[in-house]
C-alpha cells in the first residue's frame, strides 16, 4: 500500500488525485468534495412554506443544514428558525438528502419554529408599542411648546408691571397639568421612556414658573400697586378732578344733622 503525498496526490498510478483530511482522533480519511463541486449532481427541490412555494437547486449530497441556508435567502427565515419535514418527519441539520431518499423534484415542507415565531411576534408588538409611544410623546411635546410660549408671554406681562387676572394663571396651570396626565398615560420603554421623563420634568418646571409669576403678580399689587381697587373717599373739586386725600375725620363730639342751609 502506497502512502499519499502531503498534497493528497496518490502514487499508485491511478489517474487523478485523492485528497485526504485528518479527522478528530487522528483518523485519516478521504476528503469529502465540496457541495458545489461538479462531481455532485444538482437536484431541484420543491419547498412548501404555508401558502408559499419555492423551488431551490442544491447538490444531491448536501445536508438539510445546507438546504436551510439556501432557504434563508428565499424565505427570510434564519436556519435556526426553520424546521424541515420530509415524508412527515422532521430532519436534523446533519442528515444528508440522498441518504433519506430525497431526489430531484422531491417535496419538503418548511415550518417556522413556534418559539421563534412567538418571539418575532412579541418583538413586532413591542416595536409597534414603542412607535405609538413616540408618536404620543411627540404630540404632547408640540402642545407643551405652545404652552411654553404662553408662559413666556405671561412672564413678560407680569415683569412689565401689568396686572394679570388670577384666572389667567389658573387656566394655564390647568392646561399644563392636562399634558402631565397625558404623559402619565403613555406606556414607554427604553429611549421613549427617557424622553417621556424629560417632557414630564419640563412641564413641571413650567407649572412652577406659573406659580411664581402668580405670587409675584399678587405681591406687586397687594400693597401700593392695587390701591385704586380699594374703595376710598374722594374729595371733589369744581374742576371735577378727585383728590386722593382722605377727608379729615370728625371729632367724636361733633354732631352731624341733616339741617341743610339753602343759598340763593
Amino acid at each position: 500500500m502506497k502512502r499519499s503525498s502531503s498534497k493528497g496526490e496518490a502514487n499508485d498510478g491511478v489517474k487523478g488525485s485523492i485528497d485526504w483530511e485528518l479527522r478528530p482522533g487522528g483518523m485519516l480519511v478521504q476528503k469529502r468534495q465540496s457541495l458545489d463541486s461538479s462531481s455532485s449532481p444538482m437536484i431541484k427541490i420543491k419547498v412548501s412554506h404555508g401558502s408559499y412555494h419555492h423551488e431551490v437547486t442544491v447538490p444531491a449530497q448536501s445536508t438539510f443544514g445546507h438546504l436551510k441556508g439556501v432557504l434563508a435567502t428565499e424565505t427570510g427565515l434564519e436556519p435556526k428558525e426553520q424546521r424541515l419535514l420530509f415524508r412527515g418527519k422532521e430532519k436534523e441539520d446533519e442528515e444528508c438528502l440522498h441518504m433519506v431518499g430525497l431526489k430531484d423534484m422531491s417535496k419538503v415542507v418548511l415550518l417556522e419554529d413556534p418559539a421563534s415565531k412567538e418571539k418575532k411576534l412579541e418583538e413586532m408588538q413591542k416595536s409597534e408599542d414603542i412607535l405609538k409611544a413616540w408618536e404620543a410623546i411627540s404630540t404632547v411635546r408640540t402642545e407643551v411648546d405652545k404652552l411654553h410660549k404662553k408662559v413666556v408671554a405671561l412672564e413678560t406681562t407680569v415683569f412689565g408691571g401689568t396686572k394679570v387676572e388670577d384666572k389667567e394663571f389658573a387656566i394655564l396651570t390647568e392646561l399644563l397639568m392636562l399634558q402631565l396626565l397625558k404623559l402619565d398615560s403613555i406606556a414607554a420603554d427604553g429611549e421613549a421612556k427617557v424622553h417621556r421623563r424629560f417632557e414630564v420634568r419640563r412641564v413641571q418646571r413650567y407649572v412652577d414658573s406659573v406659580d411664581n409669576l402668580k405670587a409675584r403678580n399678587c405681591g406687586a399689587f397687594s400693597n401700593g400697586g392695587n390701591m385704586n381697587a380699594v374703595p376710598v373717599i374722594w374729595e371733589a373739586f369744581e374742576s371735577g378732578v378727585g383728590s386722593l386725600k382722605s377727608p379729615t375725620s370728625f371729632p367724636t363730639s361733633t354732631v352731624i344733622t341733616k339741617n341743610w342751609e339753602h343759598f340763593e
